[in-house]
Order: structure tokens, then sequence, then C-alpha cells
């Protein structure tokens, strides 16, 4: 089983001004891709790492998950406590990710409520 994956403007802004701290990212977001997410939505497998954002309307067609445990080659030492979050929404039926935010905890505290909501009126 594939996933498909795309990505919002914003995300890619996001990404974008974290590449310039962390250079590794793009590597770091393939493994993270492959390790957590796919690991996670196709073989059922839990590294505890990927958490279902609650109350930001979920629903059978696509629910939203948070990767804590963001493993970043650039935060050496730090290992899967990196501090990078990365928000995206999960839609079964399709097997498809968009990825709709990646912030530095250090940078801000919590994902944008706000932006899950405003994705949700752009796929309404």
């Amino acid at each position: 089983m594939k996933i498909n994956y795309d990505k919002t403007e914003e995300f890619t802004r996001d990404f974008k001004k974290l590449l310039k701290k962390f250079s590794s990212l793009v590597d770091d977001l393939e493994v993270n891709k492959q390790y957590r997410i796919e690991l996670f939505h196709c073989k059922g497998i839990d590294s505890r790492s990927i958490f279902e954002i609650q109350g930001v309307g979920n629903t059978a067609e696509f629910k939203f998950f948070k990767v804590k445990k963001f493993q970043c080659k650039d935060l050496k030492g730090r290992g899967a406590k990196s501090g990078i979050r990365l928000i995206y929404a999960y839609f079964p039926i399709e097997q498809k990710i968009v990825f709709i935010e990646i912030y530095f905890k250090a940078d801000q505290a919590n994902e944008s409520k706000q932006r899950i909501i405003d994705f949700i009126n752009t796929i309404k």
C-alpha cells in the first residue's frame, strides 16, 4: 500500500524557513514518512510518536495528526526529541496525506488550530 503525499502552501513556507536552520530537513522528512507515518497508517505499527489531534473536525473521511518524535540529523544528540513538530491530514480512503504545518517547538508552542480549520474549509 502506497501513501500519496501533498502539502499546503503554508507548509511549504514553514519548511523553507526551517530548512535555513536545519539543512538535513529534506532527508529527515523522507525518513519520518517511511519509518513513522507509513508504518503507523499502512502497517498499524505505533511507535508512540504520532498523535491524533482532537477537537478539530475529524471525520471518517479525514483525521489530523501530529508527529512529535521527528528525528532531525542537524539536532545531534537529541534523537527523536528534536522539538520539530509535523502536522498533517490523513485521508484513509484515498491513502493520502496532506502536510499542513511544520514548526520548531522553541519557536512555537503548539500547532495552529486556525490553519487546520482553514484547511478543512478548502476541502469542503
